[in-house]
């Protein structure tokens, strides 16, 4: 392992933002196409799945892997092919020119031939501590991934979007009911999905009402809630929380340089990672609004290297 040994020329190639699914899958394939990328971890090595305990549909572990090691096995086989790592938080990039020009928070400089973004986006969380001690034990922000857990129990998810909406009904496949906490007495979402959530005798609706605490022991076992209209507080028995208020694509640095959705997600050209500046490049969840998987993400995470690899091919 060669950690935090930059090019010698003072440029390097492929620089890889991110150390998620998208990143490290990036990395391996760049490497192996000996291009001796550089990743730059954030403040969350290992992305979102570090702080998620098992994960039972990434191919290829058949009893199951917590996220953790997951991850941990993702960055040994990106090192074992010569990835380099390095930490820090990228705060602005100037993207006029190549080579590309990283700043970092604390002062440093890089230069790189070909960027991949790969920094992923961030559930939004009610914010209380309770919520926080709960995460992986009953509490989610993704029921395509924890659905499944929760066969034939009562559980909850907060939130008024279409995201929601979608998640409540998604999670009638497996729970006993699903009640949906809105803080508001009516509904973002959209007329179509809430007509859907409406019409399905396994969800409850609880309106103008907060969370107040997550209960329990060692998992979730209950919540407290507040009506907000009243004041007057109130507890339900649920085993779950799913939080679904929205996620926050970590693509500040990039916002006025490369084309983003109106909610801030990387726009690429259709069946690429390409944006809208040559030689930069966009994997995962950064990108992805619409199924936020970690095997989706490794597969554009692969789809960057070899863009990346081709584009500078043809510059040879």
């Amino acid at each position: 392992m060669s950690e935090n040994k930059l090019a010698a020329d003072g440029v390097e190639t492929v620089t890889i933002l991110g150390s998620g699914p998208a990143g490290l899958t990036a990395a391996i394939y760049a490497a192996r196409a000996n291009l001796k990328p550089l990743i730059v971890e954030g403040e969350q090595p290992g992305g979102q799945l570090t702080i998620t305990s098992e994960v039972e549909n990434f191919p290829g572990f058949a009893e199951g892997i917590m996220g953790p090691e997951l991850m941990a096995t993702c960055r040994k086989q990106a090192e074992r092919f010569g990835t380099r790592f390095n930490v820090g938080r990228v705060e602005r990039a100037d993207l006029s020119q190549r080579p590309f020009t990283l700043h970092f928070a604390d002062g440093r400089m890089l230069k790189t031939s070909t960027l991949i973004i790969a920094t992923g986006a961030s559930a939004k969380w009610i914010g209380l501590p309770s919520e926080k001690k709960f995460w992986g034990k009953g509490v989610s922000s993704c029921a395509t991934c924890d659905g499944f857990f929760f066969r034939n129990l009562d559980i909850a998810v907060v939130g008024g979007g279409d995201t929601a909406m979608e998640e409540a009904t998604f999670l009638t496949r497996f729970a006993k009911t699903v009640t949906v906490i809105h803080r508001r007495d009516s509904f973002r979402a959209s007329k179509i999905m809430q007509d859907k959530a409406h019409k399905n005798p396994k969800i409850k609706f609880v309106m103008d009402t907060a969370v107040e605490e997550v209960m329990g022991e060692k998992d979730v076992q209950g919540l407290k809630l507040k009506n907000l209209k009243t004041g007057e507080l109130s507890e339900i028995k649920v085993a779950g929380l799913f939080v679904a208020i929205g996620h926050e694509p970590n693509t500040g640095p990039f916002r006025t340089q490369l084309k983003c959705t109106d909610g801030g997600y990387l726009v690429v050209e259709p069946g690429t990672t390409y944006t809208n500046v040559p030689g930069v490049f966009a994997a995962g969840d950064v990108a992805d609004h619409v199924y936020r998987q970690a095997v989706t993400a490794a597969g554009t995470g692969c789809m960057a290297a070899i863009d990346a690899e081709r584009f500078l091919e043809l510059e040879e």
